[in-house]
């Protein structure tokens, strides 16, 4: 999960989508230690409150949970919460806007069908 931050987005968003997008392209399974806070804060440099913010956000989401005293771990269900988020905010930024601007240019239902399979 090694990657520099950049300063497109607050830093907390990028913690969390790292966690996120390690969780969906398998790196983290299942029950998986997350690092820590301190740990995210140590090889980012920056202050934990803010590693923190992004880390509670996926806890109330239910993506990872705490184990007192033992720390941090992917929930079982992590993945499925995560495609179902990510599959609606696409629909909604991305193919709402694809089929209204396809209206507007009085292309057919049939005929963005035939385009997004590839066919001409």
């Amino acid at each position: 999960m090694i990657h520099s931050l950049n300063n497109e987005k607050p830093i907390f968003q990028q913690i969390r989508e790292r966690i996120e997008d390690a969780i969906l392209d398998g790196q983290l399974q299942p029950e998986d230690r997350i690092p820590s806070t301190n740990e995210f804060a140590k090889e980012y440099q920056i202050n934990p409150a803010t590693a923190g913010k992004g880390m509670n956000e996926l806890v109330d989401k239910g993506v990872i949970y705490k184990k007192r005293g033992v720390g941090m771990f992917v929930h079982e269900d992590a993945k499925n919460i995560l495609i179902t988020e990510r599959k609606e905010n696409f629909f909604q930024q991305h193919i709402e806007p694809l089929k209204k601007e396809a209206r507007r240019l009085g292309i057919s239902d049939e005929e963005l069908q035939k385009l997004m399979q590839g066919g001409s």
